[in-house]
């Protein structure tokens, strides 16, 4: 009977999980059948604009060359009918002078008969018939301002749409995920020398599977890249993974995306518990600054009970169990001196890494890890259940590594922001100089409780930073300052 409802439940799963891809797919199809409609109409329009534009080209360019045979023909018409008057003149006076020589012929007295032919022979050398062309001074040819247009509608006729680029391909080999910052690398499945550009389309997600189309973010993306190799830097980790995808691009259209793919992007998130931290501390999500003002009145009852007390939380209040999950206001305030605040994320596994910047007026602050049963008069670094460095610049500059009420003087100068490194799994606590990537010390353990970030801050503030990954740098000095560190254990031995 068990045997069958296990074999029953997995076989329900199944059927849930294949059903949530078939609904996935469904909107994924509808989604594209929306988008196949919306830019056929699109493209439509377009091609509408090209050929009104091509059409208003051409209108431009008929109405000039008709400019100009109009132009050529008022030119030649008017050279014509300037020569035409001339010859009209010319054959008038010409006329006239053939009546006068033939009534010449009639004269009998000679002398009266020299007379009139010398002045027939000095008209006729005058005369503007003789000095006329008796050729049109224009042609009447007008085909030097026709138009060939053949090699243009060959070319028109060969006019066809220029080819969708073919989706790319992510080559999963070379992409990267280090230091807060993703490199994907693509290639063409083909040569393709029309391409101009590419775009970049990428999402945060907290799914592992395919990208949805309902998903929680909408695509961002980076455009006009001219290489197949893009890096997205200064990412903050806030989602197990992303998704990426990319398109080609030529002068007119872009192509298909590529396949998606998914990266792993996961780091440790978390915000400061405000709901715990001690009441003169004013918790704002990755930030906390000391407030002298705060609940004054309340703080006067908390001290005169903690001069009845010892100090140190029976052990039914700090206990909690081992692998249980950090629940807002599910412990104690701090009080008395303990200016403390934890992070409302358990540390259980892994490697984790965050980053802490004082202000530069803070007076003392302390950075580092404890179980969550840390009590609420207890100070960071004061008892076998904490780890953490120390800065006091009130009065006297003082740097130091805290542990069980131990404390080893750090010489190295106080870092702008210091970075923290937790190998859970290893047994090591690290802090280094985030600019200088200088290891600033390390403790050795093992851990058998769930940690918290731990922060003590008095007179300032501080702001953490963290959906970070283990810088590469971090990694390397790990390997390199195996075993040649400080460790917890040789504080057993300094006093405070």
């Amino acid at each position: 009977m068990e045997a069958q409802k296990e074999a029953l439940q997995r076989i329900i799963s199944t059927l849930a999980h294949k059903n949530d891809e078939i609904q996935n797919f469904i909107e994924t199809v509808n989604h594209t059948l929306k988008g196949v409609q919306a830019n056929a109409s699109s493209v439509i329009g377009e091609l509408d604009e090209e050929f009104d534009g091509l059409y208003s080209i051409l209108d431009e360019m008929k109405e000039s060359m008709t400019t100009s045979i109009k132009q050529a023909e008022a030119h030649k018409t008017q050279e014509l009918q300037n020569q035409l008057s001339q010859c009209s003149k010319s054959l008038e006076n010409s006329e006239e002078l053939l009546e006068f020589a033939t009534r010449s012929l009639d004269i009998k007295d000679p002398e009266e008969f020299s007379k009139a032919a010398r002045q027939i022979k000095d008209r006729v050398t005058m005369a503007p018939a003789f000095r006329l062309s008796l050729r049109p001074k224009v042609s009447d040819n007008m085909t030097h301002l026709m138009v060939d247009f053949s090699q243009e509608r060959q070319m028109l006729q060969a006019l066809k749409f220029l080819p969708v680029p073919r989706a790319p391909e992510i080559v999963l080999a070379d992409c990267l995920v280090a230091d807060n910052a993703v490199t994907i690398s693509w290639q063409m499945p083909e040569e393709d020398n029309k391409i101009d550009h590419y775009v970049l389309e990428y999402r945060k997600t907290n799914f592992d599977g395919l990208p949805r189309v309902k998903d929680e973010r909408c695509w961002e993306t980076v455009d006009y890249i001219k290489g197949t190799e893009y890096t997205l830097s200064g990412l903050r980790f806030d989602s197990k993974y992303m998704n990426f995808r990319v398109r080609a691009c030529n002068k007119a259209v872009a192509g298909d995306c590529s396949d998606p793919v998914t990266l792993e992007t996961k780091a440790l998130v978390f915000n400061l518990d405000g709901s715990s931290s001690h009441i003169n501390l004013k918790v704002e999500d990755s930030y906390v600054e000391w407030d002298s003002t705060g609940g004054k009145g309340q703080e006067n009852k908390i001290k005169g009970k903690e001069n009845k007390g010892s100090g140190t939380p029976s052990p039914k209040r700090s206990s909690v169990s081992s692998r249980s999950p950090l629940i807002r206001g599910s412990r104690d305030r701090f009080t008395g001196e303990s200016y403390t605040v934890l992070g409302d994320t358990a540390i259980e596994s892994g490697q984790h890494y965050w980053e802490v910047k004082a202000q530069k007026d803070c007076k003392s602050y302390s950075v580092g890890v404890a179980y969550k049963n840390l009590g609420k008069f207890d100070q960071l670094g004061k008892t076998n259940t904490s780890w953490c460095i120390h800065i006091n610049n009130w009065l006297q500059v003082t740097f130091a590594a805290k542990h069980n009420n131990k404390a080893k003087v750090l010489d190295a100068v106080v870092p702008d922001r210091i970075g923290v490194y937790c190998d859970f799994d290893g047994g090591q606590l690290s802090f280094y100089n985030v600019s200088s990537k200088q290891l600033l010390y390390t403790f050795k353990t093992k851990f058998t409780q769930p940690l918290l970030p731990g922060f003590m801050v008095w007179c300032g503030g501080l702001t953490v930073t963290t959906g970070l990954q283990v810088p590469t740098a971090v990694k390397t000095l790990q390997k390199s300052e195996n075993g040649l560190s400080g460790s917890a254990s040789s504080l057993t031995n300094v006093a405070q």
